[in-house]
């Protein structure tokens, strides 16, 4: 599949909320204590369009068709005591369409987000994905990215 990345814009809003449902569906079926089934999206992302810090791409197939979404925070960590001063791009959301699923478009965002960083002067990419994704769990440590820590919780 050929494949086209844009940089979000604040129309695409609604569409990148469409291009997210499937995976908030997949968080509040497995974490209803977390997610809420009704979020309003659009103005999520009209939010992070709109933060200096953050970039939003957007996948697109041969045809124009959206397929895919990243959005990609950079963080300047100053360091303290324990550790040393860092910048990192931090990819807080990918997602790709079901249709489009191991077309390449995954690798392709990801691959725009380590560009993204480099270009910021990021030393590293993160990201944090929850247990129960075990597809992407896997597609992240295929594309070269290893477990750092691991955050546990419980209701209390």
């Amino acid at each position: 599949m050929t494949i086209t990345i844009r940089t979000a814009t604040p129309a695409d809003a609604a569409l990148l909320a469409q291009l997210n449902d499937h995976v908030h569906t997949l968080h509040v079926e497995h974490r209803p204590d977390l997610f809420t089934p009704s979020p309003d999206a659009a103005a999520h992302f009209e939010e992070q369009i709109a933060a200096p810090a953050v970039t939003v791409l957007i996948a697109e197939s041969a045809d124009g068709t959206p397929v895919g979404y990243a959005v990609a925070r950079i963080v300047h960590w100053p360091g303290n005591t324990f550790a040393i001063p860092d910048d990192v791009v931090y990819l807080d959301q990918l997602s790709v369409s079901p249709t489009a699923a191991r077309t390449g478009v995954g690798s392709a965002l990801l691959d725009a987000v380590r560009t993204h960083g480099r270009a910021a002067g990021c030393r590293r990419l993160t990201t944090a994905v929850w247990h129960f994704n075990t597809a992407a769990r896997t597609f992240y440590e295929s594309a070269g990215l290893a477990p750092m820590n691991q955050q546990m919780d419980q209701l209390l």
